[in-house]
């Protein structure tokens, strides 16, 4: 049997870093709510979790980017007793040029990053206040700390999440409310992410790939030490100290000077393919 921790809802759950914080936190003695669009993936591995830690998971196929679907994660949440842990993981992100893109695919983004957070966040806290304990982390990016081309409306709702999550912080402090916040602020990890956006991971040097494993060890790390905005690996953590040391005007100056060398070089590849 499970100790009693409560239940933990990781959206998100079927890959990457939802998957790995469903394993520790079934390992830590919660019960599980998963919830992601793709139900053979949330089935196996909450057969894993009930197996080897004799905690209960429970599976919700739903895409949250729908009204229909994210209501009926908000009824679960709303009825659930014992929620103690809310993992706000769903998202993708997208290459391309802004006015190039998919308006539909953007429309998608914000209702999944956005809508969806501040809906289940909403839910999820009127049962933790009332119970006096609770655990919300929002998975975030280290891109919500700069704006950069064909990143425009990912950079954008992430920093979104990170400044809810911290206005959420003071008011809950505020209100006297012992519910624990955190904007997780991942950089490059190894997930199907990249690769369903189709990205080369090889444009990015190896040394700044992150495992999900570390990524959810360091946010688990800094709810402890109730760390509001968690930047995992050293190298990230200097990557935002060098941000916001930077003037902006001279960081955009930078950012578009780094992109049209970076869009040279793209164009440049892509018309002398290799045989």
């Amino acid at each position: 049997m499970s100790e009693g921790k409560g239940l933990a809802v990781v959206t998100g759950a079927s890959s990457g870093i939802g998957a790995v914080f469903a394993r520790r936190l079934a390992a830590l003695g919660y019960d599980l709510l998963l919830v992601a669009r793709r139900r053979e993936r949330l089935e196996a591995l909450a057969r894993e979790l009930e197996r080897q830690h004799s905690v209960r998971a429970g599976v919700l196929a739903a895409d949250l980017a729908k009204d229909a679907d994210l209501r009926t994660v908000e009824n679960r949440l709303a009825a659930a007793k014992d929620l103690a842990f809310l993992v706000n993981n769903a998202g993708f992100g997208m290459r391309g040029l802004f006015h190039e893109s998919d308006l539909g695919r953007q429309d998608e983004m914000h209702r999944l990053h956005i809508l969806a957070t501040v809906r289940l966040t909403h839910v999820a806290l009127r049962g933790m206040i009332e119970r006096g304990k609770g655990n919300i982390v929002n998975v975030s990016s280290c891109a919500a700390f700069s704006q950069s081309p064909w990143n425009t409306t990912y950079s954008a709702t992430k920093a979104w999440m990170n400044s809810f999550t911290e206005s959420l912080a003071v008011e809950l402090k505020m209100c006297g409310a012992p519910i624990r916040v955190q904007a997780l602020c991942p950089g490059f990890t190894v997930t199907e992410f990249h690769d369903v956006m189709g990205v080369d991971r090889k444009v990015v040097p190896a040394s700044w790939w992150m495992t999900s494993e570390a990524v959810v060890e360091a946010s688990l790390r800094g709810l402890e030490r109730n760390q509001l905005i968690v930047v995992p690996g050293w190298r990230y953590r200097l990557y935002v100290l060098g941000i916001a040391l930077v003037p902006d005007f001279l960081r955009r100056w930078l950012t578009v000077i780094v992109a049209r060398r970076f869009r040279s070089k793209l164009a440049s590849r892509d018309s002398h393919p290799r045989s």
